[in-house]
């Protein structure tokens, strides 16, 4: 079982990528703190995220699945601070790069979060097409995984300062977008910061 907790797959691929989105826009002053505030006190107290079993099943060997929660969440404490001072980072990059999205992208991305009729995959592919205008203001000596990260993340920061009532969509959005587009190397950064 230590194993899996080194291995961060004890602490879950959202919960990951939750705290790198949270720790992104909380390095930052936007229009959307009171937004933000909320969403830490759910992201901490676990009522946003939650293991795969909420229940206390009972497991092959004898033992409650909360048993191995206990011992993960032991390490999450030190996990969540490697991933907060990897978000810090990635936000003081991302302070750099920022004059190269135009307020017009981030308008426009704000308009089409607006629209309720959009599925979540199709509010992913809205913002894969935004990274894509932006793709060319990428630092040229930057991996390309980390750029768009960062890019992706101060989308997200700028969409939710632009209009704050899309906080949560545009948190969701982005987490599930690293999620499915960044996972192996977010999972890199913070298995490397843990080394």
């Amino acid at each position: 079982m230590d194993s899996e907790v080194s291995n961060s797959s004890g602490f879950g691929s959202e919960r990951i990528t939750s705290l790198l989105v949270f720790g992104f826009l909380q390095s930052s002053s936007g229009k959307f703190q009171q937004e933000l505030e909320t969403l830490g006190q759910e992201l901490f107290d676990g009522a946003l995220l939650q293991t795969d079993s909420d229940d206390d099943e009972l497991q092959t060997d004898g033992s409650r699945a909360s048993r191995c929660w206990e011992r993960i969440e032991a390490d999450s404490s030190s996990q969540e601070e490697v991933i907060h001072n990897i978000a810090r980072h990635l936000a003081q990059i991302g302070d750099e790069m920022e004059c190269s999205i135009h307020p017009r992208l981030v308008s426009s991305l704000a308009a089409q979060f607006m629209n309720r009729s959009l599925s979540e995959e199709d509010r992913r592919d809205c913002l894969a097409a935004a990274l894509k205008e932006v793709d060319q203001a990428y630092p040229k000596d930057m991996e390309s995984e980390k750029a768009t990260l960062i890019m992706a993340l101060l989308l997200a920061r700028k969409v939710a300062s632009h209009t704050p009532s899309l906080f949560r969509d545009v948190f969701r959005t982005t987490v599930n977008f690293i999620n499915q587009r960044l996972l192996i190397y977010v999972r890199n950064l913070v298995r490397n910061e843990m080394d």
